[in-house]
């Protein structure tokens, strides 16, 4: 999977591949996301019925509180599915970080905060970052959670499979 050149997607094929791996309803109690569908989860959306939500309610919620939030577009169009997905599978700020960075690691003097506003979009244009830095940022960011959250390690397999799949 690493060293792999993909195309850019448009959104309609990045939020199916998003789907793909969220995949349908859990509630396990292990989860840190708590009872989900689609991905969305009632952590983040208390007062939604999460059992009920349909694809197309989480293709709107994605678009809206992700996608347009994060300002998808702006980023380069060769990274816009996997930070689209980091955002989505574990929250903004981490994924942030992650770009961040991935970036710093390339030499760019930027701040590690998580904030991806003008100053890190610049940054990761500059730097040309590419999709096998961030991959491998990814997966180190899943060894330190479950360093710290042993029980999260269940979870390992699939976020790796993940990882090297977008």
């Amino acid at each position: 999977y690493l060293y792999t050149r993909r195309k850019a997607m448009d959104y309609k094929e990045i939020i199916s591949q998003v789907l793909k791996h969220e995949g349908g309803y859990v509630n396990d109690p292990t989860d840190m996301g708590g009872e989900t569908n689609f991905g969305i989860t009632k952590r983040w959306y208390p007062d939604l019925d999460i059992k009920n939500l349909t694809k197309e309610d989480a293709v709107e919620i994605y678009k809206k509180d992700y996608w347009d939030r994060y300002k998808l577009d702006e980023m380069p169009t060769n990274l816009q599915h996997i930070y689209f997905d980091m955002v989505v599978n574990m929250g903004a700020r981490n994924a942030g970080k992650i770009m961040q960075r991935a970036c710093k690691a390339k030499g760019c003097d930027i701040e590690v905060d998580g904030i991806v506003g003008s100053g890190t979009r610049k940054a990761i244009k500059n730097c040309n970052l590419e999709n096998d830095r961030v991959k491998a940022y990814r997966i180190k960011y899943y060894c330190d959670l479950i360093n710290k959250k042993p029980e999260q390690e269940k979870f390992f397999y699939g976020w790796v499979r993940r990882s090297l799949e977008v």
